[in-house]
């Protein structure tokens, strides 16, 4: 039996030891595979990466800086094509600080119509622990045909939608900022106190850490562990769930967790998460325990 057998959707995630005995395939020019690797540190790639591997900037790249989004569609679609992604590419995503920004390209992947993809269980940490190879080369590979298709916003939050939900029985709201961040003594995590004018969280959300879901070497807890976490707190697969953090990057994280380890059907990733809710003018705000 696999390790992953029993969670929802045991196929998004892999191995070090598979990627380990799959790296010539995955460096082939044929465009089967691709792996991406997408760093809360930008400069962490430069430095050295999996051998294979191609390197998003999610500040750049994943990100329409000018108008505080996602990246347009055209755009996002001449990135993985110029990755050299095709329709029916499979791609491997992973990253640092326990696949933040790993999870949150699958969820913008999702966004934007690609299926097939895969999280490497325990990512950059799990690999550089195991002391597997390393390099600093920067894989070239012929242009891909890969197609955007509709945005899917059935699993994306805006701020108005959240908050129409605040008075709605079968809707739940998980805040997986630290608990400092939750009651507001925090705006963000250390140095990234990213501009948000209050303290503080979303009336009626649950203050459950993106970090609880993964072990200490980065890789996922079990479903048993999971379902402890999660569903014993109150967000169940009967309601629909809105996750948010400070920038979306660690929602997303938890939006993987449930959607397909956990299998929960109605989850929205609110991207606009913190630094939007904390700065608009009118929405209530809770401060201290939930």
């Amino acid at each position: 039996m696999s390790t992953f057998d029993k969670y929802a959707n045991p196929d998004v995630l892999v191995t070090t030891d598979w990627l380990a005995d799959n790296l010539n395939r995955l460096q082939a020019d044929d465009g089967d595979y691709r792996l991406v690797e997408v760093d809360v540190d930008t400069t962490a790639y430069d430095e050295n990466h999996i051998p294979g591997a191609i390197g998003w900037d999610w500040e750049d790249e994943l990100a329409d800086t000018v108008r505080r989004d996602l990246a347009p569609k055209e755009e996002f679609q001449q990135l993985l094509r110029d990755s050299g992604i095709d329709d029916d590419t499979t791609v491997i995503l992973y990253g640092d600080n326990d696949n933040w920004f790993a999870t949150w390209a699958f969820w913008q992947l999702t966004y934007y119509g690609h299926d097939d993809l895969k999280i490497l269980d325990g990512g950059r940490k799990k690999w550089f622990e195991e002391d597997r190879d390393l390099t600093t080369e920067v894989p070239e590979y012929p242009e891909g045909d890969w197609t955007a298709e509709a945005p899917d916003n059935g699993i994306r939050a805006f701020a108005d939608y959240v908050e129409e939900t605040l008075d709605r029985d079968d809707v739940e709201l998980v805040d997986v900022r630290s608990h400092e961040e939750f009651i507001g003594e925090k705006l963000g995590p250390e140095g990234l106190n990213e501009g948000a004018q209050r303290g503080g969280h979303i009336p009626g959300a649950h203050n459950i850490g993106w970090g609880e879901a993964v072990n200490e070497d980065g890789t996922f807890k079990t479903v048993d562990e999971l379902e402890a976490i999660y569903e014993d707190r109150g967000i169940t697969d009967d309601k629909e769930t809105i996750a948010y953090c400070r920038i979306g990057e660690r929602s997303s994280h938890t939006w993987f967790v449930l959607t397909q380890l956990l299998g929960h059907e109605q989850v929205r990733n609110y991207d606009g998460s913190w630094t939007e809710w904390g700065n608009l003018v009118g929405v209530p705000v809770e401060k201290g325990e939930a």
